[in-house]
């Protein structure tokens, strides 16, 4: 079982320096750049007068708010700049400075500061807080809450996280759902569009995923190593979190499979797995279920059910199987033996029936002989009735 001083910890209260995993704070610096640099460009470059009273459906308060609206409707813009592209756009809510600054598309909702910057043709995106989705341009259905949550997503559409920094260096990846604070924060940082249709619940949840299609992640750090491995299914804490690249693996249950580098393996129950070692045990095509410390094992359905096959040994790791031949009582062995077993009840079975059929008959022919000799009484007690008186002859 793994001591829980080696499982990996986070703070999620007070932001601990020492977060276990690796967040790259310095990224949060990025946005800030990049927002000042371009408000300071639209400042130097724009000397829009003010816009003047705007028609009744819109409302904007906040320097340069709405300054490009042309013929959209029912728009709202507060902080300066929000809205500063809308044009002939409707339906757009920016709440922040910057907040939908180049926006020209319809049914954006933006609250923060610099939350959809960027974004100028998608359409029907939600983002609130600081910089979500700061760097989307033409992604579309997209829902994104909290501080720096896909913060670099560009073209990726229909992903959804919420959690501060959640699918943050997505680029065009797509149908993600990150819940957390970091899950899937790394989720296509190359660009390659592979990181699709991901599912992570959880704090630090596949945070190293980049190039991993089609996992699911439940738990703290659950597939957290995982880097380009598919269809893999962890729930759990520290489930599954050291597998970078394997595939089609499930585990269930806090560090079930963790350790572990592989493929299509199954891991049940709280720790279940190979023994820990420093770096990744090698593991494909294995069934685990419970740890080498249970004690006892009860299987429903098993007993007292006739099946044909071979019969299953256990060693001393618990692993199930076939005896080896040559062994003290290899697999044949075992199978005549239960043969013999089988034929020896049939057997045994047989007889009783005999003895059951033999004993009904023994019951009728006692009965057919008691009346038998019934008969034989009643008719010689009628002869004794008839026989004529002897005569006594007299001698002269």
């Amino acid at each position: 079982m793994y001591p829980l001083n080696q499982l990996k910890t986070l703070v999620s209260c007070g932001r601990d320096p020492a977060r276990s995993l690796p967040f790259r704070r310095g990224f949060l610096l990025i946005p800030l750049i990049l927002a000042g640099f371009a408000l300071g460009q639209v400042q130097a470059a724009v000397n829009t007068p003010d816009p003047g009273p705007l028609s009744i459906s819109n409302t904007a308060d906040g320097q340069l708010a709405l300054a490009g609206l042309t013929t959209g409707t029912f728009n709202s813009a507060f902080g300066i700049y929000a809205g500063l592209s809308n044009g002939a756009a409707s339906f757009n809510t920016g709440i922040g400075a910057g907040a939908l600054l180049s926006n020209s598309s319809i049914e954006q909702t933006a609250v923060g500061a610099g939350t959809l910057f960027s974004n100028t043709t998608g359409e029907n995106n939600t983002g609130v807080g600081a910089f979500a989705l700061f760097s989307n341009s033409t992604g579309d259905f997209n829902n994104s809450v909290g501080a720096n949550s896909l913060l670099f997503n560009t073209d990726g559409g229909s992903n959804n996280a919420l959690g501060e920094s959640a699918l943050k260096l997505n680029v065009i990846g797509s149908a993600n759902t990150a819940l957390g604070d970091v899950a899937l924060g790394n989720n296509d940082s190359d660009g390659a569009g592979l990181g699709n249709a991901n599912t992570a619940v959880g704090v630090g949840a596949l945070f190293s995923n980049v190039d991993g299609d089609s996992n699911n992640a439940v738990g703290f750090n659950a597939l957290g190593a995982n880097f380009d491995g598919l269809f893999n299914n962890a729930v759990g804490f520290d489930a599954m979190a050291d597998n970078a690249s394997g595939a089609g693996n499930v585990a269930v249950g806090d560090s079930a499979g963790a350790g572990v580098e592989g493929d299509f393996n199954i891991y049940i129950g709280a720790f279940a797995g190979p023994a820990p070692t420093p770096a990744p045990v090698a593991e494909s095509e294995t069934i685990r279920i419970g740890d080498v410390f249970n004690v006892a094992c009860f299987v429903g359905g098993i007993f007292d059910v006739a099946v044909t096959g071979d019969p299953v040994v256990v060693d001393a790791n618990g692993q199930l199987g076939v005896a080896p031949a040559g062994s003290p009582m290899s697999a044949n062995e075992l199978l005549k033996q239960q043969r013999v077993v089988q034929e020896l009840k049939a057997a045994t079975e047989r007889q009783a029936a005999v003895i059951a059929l033999q004993e009904g008959q023994i019951k009728a022919l006692t009965a057919g002989l008691r009346e038998q000799a019934e008969q034989i009484q009643k008719v010689s007690a009628q002869l004794e009735m008839v026989r004529p008186t002897p005569r006594v002859v007299e001698n002269r």
